[in-house]
């Protein structure tokens, strides 16, 4: 039988062939990307090649054989660990992984039941195209000796190579102008230059933002200072001062969105108690209050509350920027008399919260090691949240007053187990198993704020505190949108729908105030700081924060994603496209555009001052800069 004569590059072009074919799958099977157009479809599976082509190409410069095959398979598995991890990453943060996020290897450890959700026993095919290159290797007949290649042909190949990556990007930018520097949304970039080439990018942008904070010199502060005082909201003179020296009790209830508060599920309540405080008259309930968190999820939470600053788009500043010097709302509250600390029965490591609390001026943190943790209050994550309370409010009455508390709640975390013992109620029924569980989570939660307000009553503690309340982020992602098209009674999520779905609630209950009410007024978690500070009388004026007191009468209704999607009282963006906020209808994008304009202008204003590290040249008694400090 006469043997197949195989072309000279057979090997180096079934490497870029499978792998191109691999991502291209990859693309419509594990990613929710959003293709309009024909066009968008076309750059969808061309945007991976010129990257492979440069990629693999490289081996056009080894003349040995053995080392061209070896360097094939090292870059075919290598690209194959990327890509999975993203699709890992996907599943759980319907989001793409990060250069930031790679180094975060202190949380890895601990995620337990979530690694268990998130990996599938198919995911071995993610290697297929490695495993088929191998095949290759052995039935394709090797060259002896060293074969030189002419460098013609590796011109030749590298032009081609070169060709598409311009079409590429002359097509991206056709279809999104700016696409490289309005680089928020991770899915715009990955749909237009692909997954590896995005990774680039955020190779360089991770080096460009490395580079800012040793080449600062504090000058940028003016342009951002004048900014922040032209867009400061009047404080309420009625509200400003009213409750100061009081305890203020900050929770952060983990992973509570506002589509379950005063709704049940198949004829069960999901949240009672929460339910009973939405019309309580000592509790401002804010309905239309929305997370800003990135990809630091709950770390990003509290940075954004603390700082009324932004996170990051490409990763925690719990990580990146931990070193930084910021103006927190502790140390203002430390600066005025009060014990600042956050209760987390977690390692002090995780979120590198260790060095973090540090930065921002809090006292102490009460980790695990402060509280008593067994397998029989344990769950998921770690302590269960009925005991968590319980515990927390032990230890608040061994406190100097007034205190600074922020606790972080766990329970109600992903995957959302819970043992039959905790269930309250059924789980929900539909394709979603993360969903089914949720409900039954959330009414746990809704349990433990209960007993919250129940031993802070017992020990004395009640009626001289501000107890604030708000979900961090989302709990349930984008992955599950049919089930909760089930659940809502919908035909389809659509990008609208998913902006608004971003809503969490926000609690402020104060005891004895008795004119708490319903506030549908659009706000953000950026404003809980200039809010916290002005009830407790502490003037925030020369403050670098982007947020605005939710009682002043100036508040803007207007609230800034982390990805440039944006919420007003009019008007929702996202996936693109400008929405009527009270119909969903699409409507003319020049309503939107201003709007646009201003996000993007505060996201680059946050980023500069954390990736600057510029609060280290400002002096915030002042509101100047710190000339010592200029260099």
């Amino acid at each position: 039988m006469k043997s197949i004569k195989w072309p000279k590059h057979s090997i180096l072009l079934i490497a870029i062939i499978a792998t191109w074919i691999k991502t291209a799958i990859t693309y419509h099977t594990s990613f929710e990307i959003d293709i309009e157009n024909g066009m968008q479809e076309f750059i969808l599976i061309l945007n991976p090649l010129s990257f492979l082509l440069f990629a693999y190409g490289i081996s056009l410069f080894f003349n040995s054989p053995k080392i061209r095959n070896s360097y094939l398979v090292f870059v075919s598995l290598l690209l194959s660990i990327v890509l999975y991890a993203n699709v890992a990453f996907y599943r759980f943060y319907n989001d793409f992984i990060t250069l930031p996020v790679l180094f975060q290897t202190d949380n890895v450890g601990q995620l337990g039941s979530s690694i268990s959700e998130i990996v599938n026993w198919y995911d071995f095919l993610f290697f297929i195209d490695v495993v088929i290159l191998i095949i290759a290797m052995i039935f394709i007949p090797k060259m002896e000796g060293k074969v030189a290649i002419r460098k013609n042909v590796r011109r030749a190949y590298f032009v081609v190579a070169l060709a598409i990556t311009f079409l590429n990007l002359g097509l991206a930018e056709t279809e999104r102008p700016q696409l490289l520097t309005r680089s928020f949304d991770r899915e715009i970039l990955v749909k237009n230059i692909g997954t590896y080439n995005y990774h680039l990018y955020d190779f360089y942008i991770q080096s460009k933002s490395s580079a800012q904070r040793a080449l600062a010199d504090g000058s940028e502060l003016v342009e951002i200072d004048n900014y922040v005082q032209a867009n400061q909201a009047t404080v309420n003179e009625e509200m400003f001062g009213k409750y100061a020296g009081r305890n203020v009790i900050v929770v952060q209830l983990e992973s509570l969105q506002n589509f379950v508060i005063n709704k049940d599920m198949n004829g069960e309540v999901v949240t009672p108690f929460l339910n009973s405080l939405t019309k309580d008259k000592d509790t401002y309930y804010f309905s239309d209050f929305y997370h800003q968190t990135g990809l630091g999820k709950t770390s990003d939470a509290e940075f954004v509350v603390e700082n009324s600053l932004f996170g990051l788009g490409r990763g925690a500043v719990f990580f990146t920027h931990g070193g930084n010097t910021y103006n927190s709302m502790a140390e203002s509250l430390g600066n005025n008399g009060y014990f600042t600390n956050v209760m987390h029965s977690n390692n002090d490591s995780f979120w590198n919260r260790d060095m973090m609390y540090d930065s921002l001026n809090i006292d102490k943190f009460y980790d695990i090691n402060s509280y008593t943790v067994n397998d029989e209050n344990s769950v998921n994550w770690g302590l269960k949240d009925i005991p968590f309370f319980e515990q927390s409010v032990n230890l608040m009455t061994e406190m100097p007053q007034p205190f600074y508390s922020r606790l972080i709640t766990l329970t109600n975390h992903y995957p959302f187990n819970l043992e039959e013992e905790d269930q309250m109620i059924p789980e929900y029924t539909s394709n979603s198993g993360t969903l089914n569980r949720y409900f039954q989570t959330v009414r746990y939660l809704d349990e433990s704020i209960k007993v919250l307000f129940e031993e802070l009553k017992e020990k004395g503690l009640y009626e001289n505190s501000i107890i604030v309340m708000y979900g961090d982020h989302y709990g349930i992602s984008e992955n599950h949108n049919k089930a909760m098209s089930m659940y809502l009674e919908k035909d389809e999520i659509t990008a609208y729908d998913s902006a608004l779905l971003q809503s969490v609630p926000l609690f402020i209950h104060i005891p004895g105030s008795g004119d708490g009410k319903e506030v549908t007024e659009t706000a953000g978690q950026i404003d809980l700081r200039p809010t916290i500070l002005h009830l407790l009388g502490i003037d925030t004026t020369n403050d670098m924060q982007l947020g605005a007191d939710l009682f002043s009468d100036e508040h803007e209704e207007f609230v800034i994603f982390r990805d440039g999607r944006f919420v007003t009282d009019e008007l929702v963006y996202a996936g693109e496209t400008c929405y009527e906020r009270t119909t969903g209808e699409e409507t003319d994008m020049a309503a939107c555009q201003p709007y646009i304009d201003r996000a993007q202008v505060e996201l680059d204003y946050s980023d500069k001052i954390i990736n600057g590290d510029l609060l280290r040249f400002y002096d915030e008694k002042t509101g100047n800069l710190i000339k010592n400090a200029v260099h």
